[in-house]
């Protein structure tokens, strides 16, 4: 190998190890993400809850110790299609990362070909004199290189080219543009496969609280046919003292009434809960009525324990997987500046080219037929028309936009924590006194068809009654409902039990990497 070859490759090693480290553009920080020092301390007087520092369990769902909702939530992280695009995505943004990476590393390629051409008598051979028309029919070398194929014409012959070999190209990532679009590709990818985290919190959260209120409805549903049979049982008695002659046509009228107002109330009952077993179906990737066996029987409204863990205010940041998203995108739009800053230096590339050259088949595998090329390629920019710098300016308005989307996130998770913790707590203390409630209006009921019975009182204090007794108690089931319901967006504004490093789906390592700087993240140059 010549010197002068030798002085080039060591050349641009000493360039590639001496600037090597260096990446223009800002050094991504993580934001402070420091919650309000009262959240989660909010308490309220009268509410049988407690709420503790223990850990979120992942599999929070549990806390309500039903079976069926258990079984169903395990279904859903198997089968829902929002979950299962949400990881096709990150599949996405794997490979995304590989192709940024790519140029990280030399390009190598091999070539062949063998071409059949002709010299034009006007080009390159009219600058050697070797135009001049005479007559031959070889080729490939037989006769002088001046001679045609055709007699009376000039030119040379037809003859064939045989080639094969290799050729290289690497560019030396002097200003860190490759790395930082690598950086950026790997910030992206963090950020998909929190994504995917973040989909299958609520994914969680939703199958809970469409289950729950399917229970609710299935509760208001079997307090609405109750008092269906108790108005029926009314009208039977209001009829019966009509006959007697000790009451008045107005009372099995007023009874009467009171029975078709309660059954027209149970059809829209039984399509809210035939709407909420399709969308469970739906959320498991099911057919419609796939599920009615299994989720018809009425089984009550699952009760929240009177303790809950709901972790430190400190960790919210690593437990919601859309805060470390939106940081992972931030990340991405700060290492995309560097890129386009990169652009405005010059790069440098390694290009070389090994192989054979000849002009018969037979002479294609003989050493002294051997070519090459090495040298180094520098570009400078100098006109651009002003792209680079519009490049440049979009990708800092892309980072204040991610910066701000990335604030926004953090505070709205405050916000939701918040409004989570006071709609528990004073659903809780609403849900005490319907229970008061229901029991007074019970004794009230009760206490007027006796009344009624023994001729002490009129029909219309059963029916005020009756009326005030259904009511409770459908306001006491929906009360409950919204009681778990609520526990359920507590626990989707904690994060669903989700901690960084702790994805719940082992195929996603990315996820353990939440809330740390992207490996090969270069120092600020």
């Amino acid at each position: 190998m010549p010197a002068t070859l030798h002085q080039r490759i060591t050349l641009g090693v000493l360039v590639m190890l001496g600037l090597g480290g260096c990446a223009v553009g800002p050094d991504f920080e993580s934001p402070d993400t420091t919650p309000p020092s009262d959240l989660l301390a909010k308490t309220a007087t009268g509410a049988r809850v407690e709420f503790t520092a223990a850990p979120v369990d992942a599999d929070w769902w549990k806390l309500f110790n039903d079976p069926v909702l258990t079984s169903l939530e395990t279904r859903a992280s198997r089968q829902n299609l929002d979950l299962q695009a949400a990881q096709a995505r990150i599949g996405q943004s794997r490979a995304k990362l590989r192709i940024a990476g790519a140029d990280l590393f030399p390009s190598i390629g091999a070539n062949a070909s063998e071409l059949r051409q002709r010299a034009s008598p006007d080009g390159i051979l009219k600058l050697t004199g070797a135009s001049s028309p005479v007559s031959g029919t070889a080729a490939n070398g037989a006769d002088p290189f001046g001679a045609s194929s055709l007699p009376g014409q000039s030119g040379s012959p037809p003859y064939s080219v045989w080639q094969y070999g290799f050729d290289a190209s690497w560019e030396l990532d002097i200003w860190g543009r490759i790395r930082r679009i690598r950086e950026s590709a790997q910030a992206n990818t963090l950020a998909a496969a929190l994504e995917t985290e973040a989909v299958r919190v609520s994914v969680t959260a939703e199958v809970a609280r469409t289950y729950l209120s399917l229970r609710g409805v299935q509760s208001t549903l079997a307090i609405a046919r109750k008092n269906q049979e108790i108005a029926r049982a009314s009208l039977k008695l209001a009829t019966h003292r009509e006959e007697q002659g000790v009451a008045t046509r107005y009372d099995p009228a007023s009874a009467g009434a009171e029975l078709a107002t309660v059954s027209a109330s149970i059809p829209d009952l039984e399509r809210q809960r035939a709407v909420l077993m399709n969308a469970l179906a739906l959320l498991l990737d099911e057919a419609p009525h796939a599920l009615d066996a299994e989720l018809s029987a009425e089984t009550g409204i699952p009760a929240p324990p009177e303790s809950l863990p709901v972790g430190l205010p400190s960790e919210l940041a690593h437990r919601r997987p859309d805060i470390l998203r939106a940081e992972a995108e931030l990340h991405a739009a700060t290492a995309a500046i560097g890129a386009a800053k990169a652009n405005f230096y010059p790069t440098v590339s390694l290009t070389g080219s090994f192989g054979i050259q000849a002009l018969k088949f037979s002479e294609a595998g003989d050493w002294s037929a051997r070519q090459f090329a090495f040298g180094p390629v520098l570009h400078l920019p100098i006109f651009e028309g002003g792209r680079l710098a519009g490049t440049l300016a979009l990708t800092k308005a892309r980072q204040q936009e991610s910066a701000i989307q990335f604030r926004r996130t953090v505070v709205g998770a405050w916000h939701e924590v918040d409004d989570a913790v006071t709609a528990y707590l004073t659903e809780q203390q609403r849900d005490e006194q319907l229970g008061l409630a229901v029991e007074n209006n019970r004794i009230a009921f009760k206490t007027a068809q006796q009344r009624y019975a023994q001729g002490a009182s009129t029909f219309l204090s059963v029916l005020i009654a009756q009326r005030d007794l259904l009511a409770s108690e459908t306001a006491l089931a929906r009360s409950r409902t919204d009681v778990a319901i609520a526990m359920v967006k507590l626990y989707k504004s904690l994060g669903g039990g989700w901690a960084a490093g702790a994805s719940t789906e082992p195929s996603h390592p990315l996820a353990e990497q939440a809330g740390k700087p992207a490996s090969g993240a270069g120092q600020g140059g």
